[in-house]
């Protein structure tokens, strides 16, 4: 599967994809770590990339409940 990342204007972060199929934002942290956060419907994506969300507040307020994993 090849992911579409897209860049983001962050502190927190510098990339991130979605899998629909599989329900997974991934992330990309400087430095080049990524993670996954599965469990995440369309709905969340579409919340964490919403215009003014802090991607860094989201990640610690929802996504890390979400079951994840550094993605290899």
């Amino acid at each position: 599967m090849q992911l579409d990342w897209q860049d983001v204007d962050s502190t927190r972060i510098v990339a991130e994809a979605f899998d629909p199929d599989t329900e997974t934002i991934y992330v990309r942290f400087p430095g080049g770590i990524e993670w996954y956060y599965e469990a995440c419907p369309l709905d969340v994506w579409e919340a964490f990339t919403a215009p003014g969300q802090s991607r860094g507040q989201f990640i610690h307020h929802t996504l890390n409940y979400k079951p994840k994993g550094p993605h290899q």
